[in-house]
């Protein structure tokens, strides 16, 4: 239910890739996709390597404690200052943690997407 662009927006914001990359963890989308892949993270304290993993609200991303040591990492935590986090994630960078307390809406998208382009092309 709801818009259909909008939605489709939602479901990509929420992959697990997407997510970790929006926390600071990562420094682009496909550095994410690497890091999942390769065990890096677990949401609710499950070992998950499927970056299409759609988080839920209320879902705790944690790295590992293996992976707390690898310098990307930290260096793209310091970096997240300037980048920032959308409303509906919040981090503990101490912790090497991060929570979703929401849900994904457009304003939080900044990309310039027009969604209705895309829902027309796949509607045909």
């Amino acid at each position: 239910k709801g818009i259909t662009g909008t939605n489709l927006l939602s479901l990509l914001e929420t992959r697990l890739d997407n997510t970790v990359f929006r926390m600071g963890f990562v420094n682009s989308r496909n550095q994410g996709r690497h890091f999942v892949r390769h065990n890096h993270f677990v949401v609710n304290g499950k070992k998950v390597n499927i970056p299409s993993y759609q988080v839920k609200k209320g879902d705790v991303i944690e790295l590992r404690e293996k992976s707390k040591k690898i310098q990307t990492i930290s260096d793209s935590l310091d970096a997240i200052v300037r980048r920032g986090i959308p409303q509906w994630l919040e981090i503990k960078k101490e912790d090497f943690k991060g929570e979703v307390v929401g849900v994904p809406v457009r304003e939080d998208i900044t990309l310039p997407i027009q969604e209705q382009l895309i829902v027309e092309l796949y509607s045909k």
